[in-house]
């Protein structure tokens, strides 16, 4: 909070029309800030043109005036960027107008009766203006911040699939086509071995190396699915049962149809969100049924991923080191949708993705 120090040179504007009465407010004023810079007006278009060009740390007002009120002169007051706090100063103002002032954006009032405790009031609304600056201006930066974690979330996802996708490309390019040129070459000695030893060694090597080929492939189809060719549909149930096929939990999928058409974004977002999820399910659940529903109705696209497995706190969810859900979120949030988790101990997890299809999502 904001002291008014005595000496602080305060820019006061006094709108009133009665120079006995501006006496007696500057004097008070005076008294307590001797510094005080104050500029007295008394018709609106005055009052109206000082507001537009110059900046005052508080402004003063009688309610009733020559021809129009202090709410005449709020009104332009209201319009500025940068609006000092603006107190009613009268003898004509009764308490039920002054609270629909106040209502308005006027700082207090004071009944000029009362006008020994000005220089506490002005203290008061100055310091009560300052706080709701500071906060305004703590929630603007804690705003912008949130955008520029945004950002950087929304980049590092980017990067993170451009370098899956070069790493799945160099997988297929030189270690695939290094592992079948010598799968062939090992082929070719095993034919042409003349022991049994010879043979049972070229036989274990194209074993080996047909797991390789194999844990490849797989890599390949973690890092860039090209099952995703085929469908958002196809790739959730080819998701579904290779969980399936792990882990022996039955994993039902439910589609509204089976050619779900959505931009190579979102459906990016709904695959790493389905694999994240099962992939979550798969080490920590420990349920006994699965199901994913995927449809698109009334334009929106909603991915559901729910278990009845052991659930999780709110504690679970929140905890510093959950990125793989804040991840999931910020993907949703890449291409305008948002993600929902729903979960209770002994009662399982409900993940919810929704995406509107209508969004313009930013491009990978």
């Amino acid at each position: 909070m904001v002291t008014i120090a005595p000496e602080q040179q305060l820019q006061i504007l006094h709108l009133e029309d009665s120079l006995a009465d501006q006496k007696l407010v500057h004097r008070v004023i005076l008294r307590s800030y001797p510094s005080a810079a104050i500029t007295p007006v008394d018709s609106l278009d005055a009052f109206a043109a000082l507001v537009s060009l110059r900046s005052f740390d508080i402004i003063l007002a009688d309610y009733r005036l020559n021809g129009f009120t202090a709410l005449d002169a709020w009104q332009h007051v209201a319009q500025l960027h940068h609006r000092p706090p603006f107190v009613l100063v009268s003898g004509a103002v009764g308490e039920a107008a002054a609270v629909d002032a106040m209502h308005l954006g006027i700082a207090d009032y004071l009944l000029k009766d009362d006008i020994g405790r000005l220089p506490h009031v002005m203290a008061r609304a100055i310091e009560v203006h300052q706080a709701n600056k500071d906060r305004e201006l703590a929630v603007a930066e804690l705003a912008e911040s949130q955008k520029r974690l945004a950002a950087l979330a929304e980049h590092l996802q980017t990067s993170i699939e451009q370098e899956r996708a070069a790493i799945a490309r160099e997988i297929h390019d030189d270690i695939g086509g290094a592992l079948t040129a010598v799968r062939f070459d090992i082929a070719w000695i095993g034919r042409h071995a003349t022991t049994d030893a010879m043979k049972e060694h070229a036989a274990a090597a194209t074993d080996m190396l047909q797991h390789a080929v194999g844990a490849s492939q797989r890599i390949m189809m973690n890092l860039r699915p090209p099952v995703l060719e085929q469908g958002l549909a196809a790739a959730v149930k080819w998701l579904a049962s290779g969980f399936e096929r792990r882990t022996d939990v039955p994993t039902q999928v439910r589609l509204n149809k089976e050619d779900i058409h959505v931009s190579p974004e979102i459906q990016l977002v709904a695959y790493r969100t389905a694999q994240e999820a099962l992939t979550n399910i798969g080490k920590y659940a420990q349920p006994s049924k699965v199901s994913i529903d995927l449809s698109d109705y009334e334009g929106v696209l909603t991915l559901e991923i729910a278990d009845n497995g052991c659930g999780m706190g709110p504690e679970m969810r929140t905890k510093p080191k959950a990125f793989g859900l804040k991840g999931l979120q910020e993907r949703a949030r890449t291409v305008g949708g948002w993600l929902d988790i729903s979960s209770q101990p002994t009662k399982g997890t409900c993940i919810t993705l929704t995406v509107p299809l209508t969004s313009s999502p930013t491009k990978y």
